[in-house]
């Protein structure tokens, strides 16, 4: 099978795209990787959209996107930008139009970019039980034409560029009833609209992909890129992982889902969708190209090796199952220690294990804790699962190997696991073929290059290659000084070998502060944001919009702060009906605004409750997961 969808498998090379104008500005090419918000303000509101967009462009925005729902918005959008212009900000603006072409076409004529959704451009993206007959589905495409011709000629006319942006969560019926709710749908919308604008010679495109599921982002990008490689395109993308949510979730998301496309040198203007202030994005943003920048120039990855693995869909790589590691089984945390010189009582408990007879962890507590040197003799450690340096003590269930001749050598092994620490080397690739049979052994992947994701990959890509089944946790180790810094940069190194199910585990060093707590905690938001092990409530919540008629950024710490408790339960908080309803595709429940103080309940994609007052929506929430038997105090 064609695998081929970046510019190279073994190294960090932006893929050469088209270079498209924004005004002033420009997007792909040569140019750097642009950052860009959204306003949340009404358009129709001058003043709050223009001191707003200041805001988000004193923080360091390339672009800001305003939400345009009717013509009198798309109108107004001329005194946004003059009003900008006279205050000194010449900088680009960009139109978010749904469900209205004339809409955009106003747009197109005022600024220089306009945001179209091939699910709702024409189509009709309601869920309802249709079945497409190819005449049917051909005269909604000649209608798609017909209407999109016409936005080309003025956006020719204009110099304005166009964003086409696909949404897992409003694809037509006319795609799902063809190619499913699938990474696979999102490309073929997008793909339609880029053979129609081909036809029309006009090339000012940008595409997006975007979903809140990390993994149908990740593989919908990858499959558009090997359209667009297959039929000579190189339209530049523009990346954001939707309804990311707040705080540390929303970064660690943004980073596993942006990072994992970026780290293939994909990806020519992000945006970073946090249900916050919209200025809060960009340094969030920032943050994450400037990590993947260092990869430039990296060491040359030792080994290269083509992609052997299916990476437009998720499957694990297959591996022998070592006690709770590999296999079938979720990635594990392992908490590293290794830098304490006494494990205390209060030290596991801050891990998340509670004592009584013997230690009983939470969900949130580490499956192994690695102490390597330090002393562990005042501990009772019944209940735990201790990693010790293979050099002080001969007679233990887990121990570990700092390098593989320490293991070959060594005449004593572990009861249950030997964990050995290996790196991207030839010579180790030689000595793996020994161990191919060996059981009891999980390996601890470490990287010296700057590029550690992909030579990391590199290396599990051998393993696959040699068939060795060996289960491998890796292994990262961090001296930022802000925790968010941890968090972004943590997830930016291990999302794509969890998105493409490489990995059987994690283990964080922060050295920073020393907090092994900590670093738990990120180690299962990256499981948590990777879709590869859910330990607490998911939240799919939106950045907020023009759209949006309540304070979503207040209901969303409700809802959070209320029921943080359900493990495992996937919760939708929406501020309007664009792309709730799909992008909840996959929740348990939704809270979505219909109206000006209202909201509607979801179980699924099925409405329970319609219209009911903003006021009472979250207590009318939690009865129904309580109706539902789903509530854990």
């Amino acid at each position: 099978m064609n695998y081929h969808y970046c510019s190279d498998f073994n190294a960090y090379e932006r893929f050469p795209t088209r270079k498209v104008k924004i005004g002033i500005s420009s997007i792909g090419g040569d140019a750097p990787i642009r950052i860009q918000s959204m306003t949340n303000t009404d358009t129709l509101n001058t003043q709050a959209s223009v001191e707003q967009s200041i805001r988000i462009f004193d923080s360091g925005a390339d672009f800001v996107r305003l939400t345009v729902q009717t013509r009198k918005h798309a109108e107004n959008l001329e005194n946004i930008k003059n009003e900008l212009i006279n205050k000194g900000y010449k900088q680009p603006l960009i139109a978010d139009v749904h469900f209205n072409p004339k809409v955009a076409e106003v747009s197109a004529k005022i600024i220089e970019k306009v945001r179209i959704n091939p699910g709702n451009f024409v189509d009709i993206n309601k869920v309802r039980q249709k079945s497409y007959s190819e005449k049917e589905y051909q005269y909604e495409l000649n209608k798609i034409k017909e209407k999109f011709v016409r936005l080309i000629n003025i956006c020719k006319k204009n110099k304005t560029a166009i964003r086409i942006g696909a949404n897992h969560g409003s694809l037509s019926s006319r795609i799902v009833d063809k190619y499913g709710d699938t990474p696979k749908g999102m490309v073929e919308s997008v793909m339609e609209f880029l053979r129609i604008a081909r036809l029309e010679n006009f090339h000012e495109i940008i595409i997006s992909l975007k979903s809140s599921n990390t993994r149908v982002m990740v593989f919908a990008y990858r499959l558009l890129m090997k359209q667009m490689i297959a039929e000579n395109m190189n339209y530049p993308l523009h990346l954001g992982v939707t309804e990311a949510g707040d705080g540390e979730d929303g970064r660690i998301k943004s980073a596993v889902g942006i990072g994992s496309l970026l780290a293939d040198g994909l990806g020519d203007t992000i945006r970073v969708s946090l249900t916050e202030n919209p200025e809060k994005e960009i340094p969030v943003a920032k943050k994450i190209i400037d990590y993947i920048a260092l990869r430039n120039n990296h060491e040359v990855i030792k080994n290269p090796v083509n992609c052997l693995k299916n990476p437009f869909e998720y499957s694990k790589r297959t591996t022998y199952t070592v006690e709770n590691i590999g296999g079938n089984n979720v990635p594990v945390v392992i908490a590293d220690m290794s830098n304490y010189s006494v494990i205390s009582k209060k030290n596991i408990s801050d891990l998340g294990f509670e004592y009584n007879k013997q230690w009983q962890g939470n969900d949130l507590a580490p499956d192994y804790i690695f102490v390597n040197n330090a002393v562990t003799e005042n501990l009772d450690t019944y209940g735990l699962k201790i990693i010790y340096n293979y050099k002080n003590t001969k007679n233990a269930d887990y121990l570990f190997f700092d390098n593989l001749d320490s293991f070959t050598k060594e005449h004593y092994r572990a009861n249950k696991i030997n964990f050995i620490a290996i790196d991207n080397d030839t010579i180790y690739l030689k000595s793996l073929k020994k161990l191919k049979n060996t059981d009891k052994i999980v390996f601890i992947l470490q990287s010296k290059n700057k590029n550690q994701t992909v030579d990391k990959r590199t290396l599990i890509h051998q393993l696959i290659n040699l068939k060795i089944n060996i289960p491998v946790i890796s292994f990262g180790k961090y001296d930022e000084i802000y925790n968010e810094d941890f968090q972004i940069n943590a997830a930016l190194d291990h999302g794509l070998l969890l998105i493409d199910g490489l990995i059987d585990g994690i283990m964080l060093q922060y050295l920073h502060k020393n907090l092994s707590t900590e670093a738990v905690k990120i180690a299962f938001g990256i499981l948590q944001a990777s879709r590869s092990r859910i330990t607490k409530t998911e939240y799919i919540s939106c950045p907020s919009c023009g759209r949006t008629l309540f304070d979503i950024q207040n209901v969303t710490k409700e809802i959070k702060l209320r029921t943080a408790n359900l493990k495992g339960i996937k919760i939708g908080i929406m501020g309007c009906i664009v792309n709730g309803p799909g992008e909840m595709a996959d929740a348990d429940y939704g809270y979505v605004g219909t109206g000006h103080g209202l909201v509607s309940l979801y179980k699924g994609q099925n409405i329970i409750k319609k219209n009911i007052a903003y006021k009472n929506a979250v207590e009318e929430l939690i009865m129904l997961i309580k109706e539902d038997g789903n509530w854990t105090e």
